[in-house]
């Protein structure tokens, strides 16, 4: 079967190539195309399924409409939040979006971003699993316009990005904490070297010195996953000593496997140890007892990082912007207040 292109369907339309082209663009008004010719053409598209090819429109415009998303984990509620956002916020601009799952792998990022790059996209809003900043700065050198979310690399000035106030929700759970009597608190924290991890960390360690315990920090822990706050949770039970009164999760993850570990070992929250996350997740107020956490602005997060690559797309050369968005505290049931 031959397949439709531009001239056919303008044939059959009994119009130019141009006027088609035009109308499927959505600049039917900007060239004054009659109504009932608009209707013909749509009329005309629809009935042979035709479907423009991106590739030919590319060769045309230097534009494909479509932008890539380079995302650590699109199983984690998070990032699938925020990817769920950033994608119908792009619609909004008439882009098409591609994702790419890089599973926290530093060639799966590589080979992802060639992939997009080879696409041909108009622009790729990421967020990094490695602390490669040449990778990114290099890809915004060659004319890419390029915004990241989440974790950001702040030795290149040059790239946009949109976070979460990580410091401070770390600063706003460790203090409520505190304020409720705990002071043998586990950290278990995502991957070190991420940005949001270290400010995450920072922020623990610098309230808990500020109240003179700095003796008593213990940040554990390794990745963003369920494993990780399973088995950090379970050697913190197990270990000598004094047994931890709360935990501090510093991902949705991590706060289930914390969860499920705390469980196995016959102990009840909060009453034999409370627990708190960074991220909030609808099953949080499911669970038994519901999860007190430090809620990200998610829809916030992904609409801005749109906003940024479309103002990126349309206007080159724009100062990079660096914002970081104020999270909230959650309370619900899990932390016990060690006062009463």
């Amino acid at each position: 079967m031959k397949k439709e292109s531009l001239v056919s369907v303008a044939e059959r339309a009994g119009c130019s190539v141009s006027t088609v082209s035009r109308v499927l663009s959505g600049n039917a008004a900007k060239y004054r195309i009659s109504q009932p010719t608009v209707d013909r053409v749509m009329e005309e598209v629809r009935r042979c399924n035709y479907t423009p090819s991106l590739l030919a429109k590319g060769l045309r415009t230097n534009r494909t409409d479509t932008i890539g998303l380079l995302i650590p984990d699109i199983e984690n509620s998070f990032f699938a939040h925020v990817a769920g956002v950033m994608i119908r916020e792009a619609r909004n601009y008439n882009y098409k979006v591609i994702v790419s799952d890089t599973q926290e792998d530093d060639r799966n990022e590589q080979d992802g971003l060639s992939a997009l790059l080879a696409r041909s996209v108009d622009g790729i809003v990421a967020v990094p699993c490695s602390s490669n900043a040449e990778l990114f700065a290099g890809i915004q050198r060659d004319g890419m316009p390029l915004v990241l979310v989440d974790r950001y690399l702040p030795e290149v000035q040059s790239l946009s990005y949109v976070t979460t106030d990580n410091y401070r929700g770390a600063v706003m759970a460790t203090e409520y904490l505190l304020e409720n009597g705990h002071r043998r608190i586990v950290c278990i924290q995502g991957t070190p070297h991420s940005m949001p991890v270290r400010d995450r960390v920072r922020g623990f360690m610098d309230t808990m010195r500020a109240r003179g315990l700095g003796e008593r920090v213990a940040v554990r822990g390794e990745d963003f996953s369920v494993q990780n706050g399973y088995l950090e949770t379970k050697l913190a039970l197990s270990g000598a000593g004094e047994r931890p009164t709360a935990i501090f999760a510093l991902s949705n993850l991590i706060l289930l496997g914390v969860v499920k570990a705390v469980q196995e070992s016959g102990l009840r929250i909060p009453d034999d140890i409370s627990v708190i996350s960074f991220d909030d997740n609808m099953l949080f107020n499911y669970l038994d007892p519901a999860i007190t956490c430090i809620a990200q602005p998610t829809d916030e997060i992904g609409s801005l990082a749109i906003k940024l690559l479309i103002r990126a797309i349309r206007e080159p050369g724009t100062e990079a912007s660096r914002l970081h968005l104020p999270p909230t505290l959650v309370v619900r049931r899990s932390v016990r207040n060690l006062l009463l």
